[in-house]
């Protein structure tokens, strides 16, 4: 994946989740994913999500119980070496806004294997 080819991937994940298409967001993933967050806990009792099923029950989970869910995509940081994707976006979930980041790592064959949502200041 080249930098161009990471923000195009970048805006299309942004656009899966504001149309909360989370078919569309798990395509990419790897059956035994790892991902972590820190909302996780609130939705399905840990914060450490493992395997693709488990991920798409989290999402589909959570995405039932908000009632906004909107993502305004700032950045990226593209590391092609490690193949390291960190995308920097603004999170509105029920109406409070807070700066957000995940770290997305891929495989030789651009299939995502472990992402990790961090959440930081409210806007």
């Amino acid at each position: 994946m080249t930098r161009s080819q990471a923000m195009e991937f970048a805006q299309r994940w942004v656009a899966a989740w504001n149309r909360r298409d989370v078919d569309a967001v798990l395509a990419h993933y790897v059956e035994d994913a790892t991902f972590i967050s820190p909302k996780a806990q609130n939705f399905v009792g840990t914060t450490t999500i493992r395997g693709k099923k488990a991920l798409e029950h989290y999402w589909r989970t959570a995405s039932a119980k908000l009632h906004t869910l909107e993502f305004t995509l700032e950045r990226i940081a593209w590391d092609g070496e490690s193949r390291e994707l960190v995308v920097f976006y603004e999170a509105n979930l029920n109406g409070t806004k807070t700066r957000t980041c995940e770290a997305m790592r891929f495989d030789d064959r651009g299939r995502q294997v472990s992402g990790e949502a961090l959440y930081g200041a409210t806007v």
